[in-house]
């Protein structure tokens, strides 16, 4: 046994991890949607948040500081709205984790967000008006705490209100790692509190944390290299990916 879990299991979410961890490189986000989704597949749900809790929070500092201090401080004071409401919202519905059941947290994520990229991939392109900006941060930090506190995942949400305000490629790769970092710290400490993150499963988590910043690593390297709007594009298929995929757990039970 390996922090408690069969020595093929473990090795089954190094590999998960690993892609987690490269898809973020590449795109910014999806580290804890694919590890949640991906996980669960073979673990409990609880030792599936709790095992990309860490690789969260850490991979998040890397990215928001890419572009130093300065730039990350700009997307705080940008965005304050925003994160404030992703950390009241991950505090209050992270006690409910041992309570909602797994598939209605799972439809309750997957199916609008599949709803908003299917819909963007065919053409029907959302870019809402300056004015909006407000109203639309607090709607989405609001959502998006809720899932995260609940599943570690607040990125689908997130994401959607940039790519609804067209937001540029480096600031919006930047913006997601100050607002998943931010979030990844309230998420550590509300699971601390919850009881999914203890003596048990923390070893877990820490040994993901490697092969998730190996696979990260890699990603970047292609991120650097991708059009903006291709960028755009491949951002919306692995959305659209996670979320059917979070549909399809829901689903099935």
């Amino acid at each position: 046994m390996i922090f408690g879990i069969e020595p093929m299991l473990f090795a089954a979410a190094v590999a998960v991890a690993l892609f987690a961890g490269f898809v973020k490189g590449a795109v910014g986000f999806a580290l804890p949607m694919i590890l949640i989704s991906g996980l669960s597949t073979f673990l409990t749900a609880e030792l599936a948040l709790a095992g990309l809790i860490l690789a969260t929070l850490l991979l998040n500092v890397a990215q928001a500081f890419r572009q130093g201090v300065a730039a990350a401080w700009g997307s705080v004071k940008r965005y304050w709205r925003l994160i404030a409401c992703v950390m009241l919202a991950i505090v209050v519905s992270a006690p409910l984790v041992t309570v909602l059941p797994d598939r209605v947290m799972y439809l309750l994520l997957g199916v609008p967000i599949a709803a908003f990229t299917l819909s963007q991939l065919l053409g029907r392109q959302l870019i809402l008006p300056a004015r909006s900006r407000a109203r639309a941060e607090v709607a989405t930090g609001l959502v998006g705490g809720f899932f995260g506190g609940i599943s570690g995942v607040w990125g689908p949400p997130v994401i959607a209100y940039l790519l609804s305000f067209n937001t540029e490629k480096i600031e919006m790769v930047r913006v997601q790692g100050v607002v998943f970092l931010i979030g990844a710290v309230m998420l550590v400490g509300a699971h601390l509190g919850s009881g999914v993150l203890n003596a048990q499963t923390l070893p877990f988590s820490a040994a993901l944390v490697l092969p998730a910043a190996l696979g990260m690593a890699a990603g970047v390297r292609v991120q650097d290299r991708v059009h903006p709007d291709r960028f755009r594009k491949l951002t919306l298929v692995i959305l659209t990916i996670a979320a059917l995929n979070l549909v399809r757990r829901g689903l099935m039970g």
